[in-house]
């Protein structure tokens, strides 16, 4: 065989392929049971969930839920800290004059 006669080979298979899905996409009875097999797996994910909930049991998205609210929690905490920082820092500062305007003053 030449590399022609390869090519049409490999040309006319591909053809082969490609109405042969088409055949079997626009067939009824395939569409019928992708479409019912389609429906079954939503039923099972429904069904999952359901079952997990009876269960009273976290499901992944209750547990990114609780991933995104203990961060910022931890954000709003960080910050309260930060504010009670400045806060300690502003007192120790006003305790600091305070202290230099109470003490006695020595004579010049």
């Amino acid at each position: 065989m030449t590399e022609g006669d390869d090519s049409g080979i490999k040309a006319r298979g591909e053809e082969a392929l490609t109405e042969l899905a088409q055949a079997i996409a626009e067939n009824p009875l395939v569409g019928g049971a992708v479409a019912r097999a389609l429906g079954a797996g939503e039923r099972a994910a429904v069904a999952q969930r359901q079952a997990i909930g009876a269960l009273n049991l976290a499901s992944s998205s209750d547990f990114e839920r609780l991933e995104l609210r203990l961060r910022s929690f931890a954000s709003r905490l960080e910050a309260i800290e930060d504010s009670i920082d400045q806060i300690r820092d502003d007192l120790a500062a006003l305790k600091a004059k305070d202290a230099e305007s109470s003490a006695p003053q020595a004579d010049a």
